[in-house]
C-alpha cells in the first residue's frame, strides 16, 4: 500500500489484522414493515428496541441498526450511499434457511446469486430499496492470491439447487441456527480513485481486487473485502443530502491502541474527524459517515 503522498506505508498505516466491520444503520420510512422484513425475512432477532430505534442482529452481535426518520424522503436516484449490507453466515445451512425464509415472505425482494469463488453470495432488496447481501465464506486455504490481489468472479449459482442441498426440514421451522454479522458493506460513490485515496490512504484499508475505473474492494487482514466502492450507478455523484437510507457504517478495530493509530493518521493527512470518547465519527468525500471505535 501507498499512502496518499506516494510513500510506501508502514504497519502504522494500515489497519489492524483483526479490524472487522459493526453494525450498519439505516434511516427508515416504515419502522414496522423493515423490522419484519429482517425479522421475519432474514432471520435477525431483534435485540432491543428504543423508541425510534430498533437493533437486529443474532446471539449478542448487532448486524443492522434501523432508525425511524419518516420525515425523510428516498435517496435521489444515482446518488452515492448504500449499495447494499452483506450478512455473513456461519454454514451453508444457515444461509440456505435465510434464503428460503425471506424469499417465503417477500419472494419479489430477490435480485440474484453468485459464486465468487470465495463465497456463495444472494442478493436482496429490502421494501425501501437498500441492497442486501446474504452470504457464506469458503474457508480461506480455497481462496487464490495472485500478485497481491484476492481472485474473485462472478459465476452462475442456481438458487433452487442451492436450496434443495443446503434446506433441511429442521432449518425450515427453525430457521435461526448459527451466527450471523455484517461481513462487509458495498458502497456507491462517484469516483473510484477518490475511493481509494480516502479508504485506502487514509483509512487504512489495503486494497484487494479492483475493476478498473469502477470498483475496488479493500479490507484488512487480507479477508477478501471488508468494503467495496463502486461507481456503477452513481459515476459523478457529489455529496449526498440528508435522506432515507445508510446513516452510518461501523467498522471496529482491535484495541484503543489502533484507534489512536488512526487518529493521527487522519490528523497526519488534515481528515476532518469528531471523537466522542469511544469512537471516531469521519465523512467519506460523498458525506457517507464511517464510525471506527475498539473492540477493547
Amino acid at each position: 500500500m501507498t499512502s496518499p503522498n506516494g510513500v510506501a506505508a508502514s504497519n502504522t498505516d494500515i489497519l489492524a489484522a483483526a479490524t472487522g466491520m459493526g453494525p450498519v444503520t439505516l434511516r427508515v420510512g416504515d419502522l414496522d414493515a423493515m423490522i419484519r422484513y429482517y425479522r421475519d425475512g432474514v432471520t435477525l432477532d431483534v435485540l432491543s428496541t428504543d423508541g425510534d430505534f430498533a437493533v437486529l442482529g443474532r446471539g449478542t452481535t448487532p448486524v443492522l441498526i434501523l432508525q425511524h426518520a419518516p420525515e425523510l424522503k428516498s435517496p435521489e436516484p444515482r446518488a452515492a450511499g448504500l449499495y447494499h449490507t452483506a450478512i455473513l453466515f456461519d454454514s451453508r445451512e444457515a444461509l440456505a434457511a435465510a434464503i428460503y425464509s425471506v424469499a417465503t415472505l417477500s419472494p419479489g425482494s430477490f435480485t440474484g446469486s453468485a459464486d465468487h469463488k470465495v463465497s456463495i453470495a444472494f442478493y436482496f432488496t429490502d421494501p425501501e430499496g437498500n441492497g442486501v447481501e446474504l452470504y457464506w465464506d469458503r474457508d480461506r486455504t480455497e481462496w487464490s492470491w495472485v500478485h497481491g490481489s484476492i481472485e474473485m468472479a462472478t459465476l452462475y449459482v442456481d438458487p433452487n439447487a442451492f436450496l434443495q442441498q443446503y434446506l433441511t426440514p429442521e432449518t425450515v421451522e427453525n430457521p435461526r441456527v448459527g451466527g450471523a454479522s455484517v461481513g462487509h458493506v458495498h458502497l456507491s460513490v462517484g469516483d473510484v480513485a477518490q475511493a481509494a485515496e480516502f479508504y485506502v490512504g487514509r483509512l487504512g484499508f489495503e486494497s484487494t481486487f479492483e475493476v478498473p475505473g469502477s470498483a475496488l474492494f479493500v479490507s484488512a487482514g487480507k479477508y477478501h473485502h471488508h468494503m467495496a466502492m463502486n461507481t456503477w450507478e452513481s459515476a459523478g455523484a457529489g455529496r449526498r443530502r440528508l435522506a432515507l437510507g445508510l446513516a452510518q457504517v461501523d467498522i471496529v478495530v482491535p484495541t484503543r491502541d489502533d484507534l489512536g493509530a488512526l487518529e493521527e493518521r487522519l490528523g497526519h493527512y488534515g481528515t476532518a474527524f469528531r471523537n466522542d470518547g469511544l469512537g471516531l465519527a469521519i465523512d467519506d468525500p460523498w458525506g457517507s459517515l464511517v464510525r471506527v471505535s475498539a473492540a477493547d
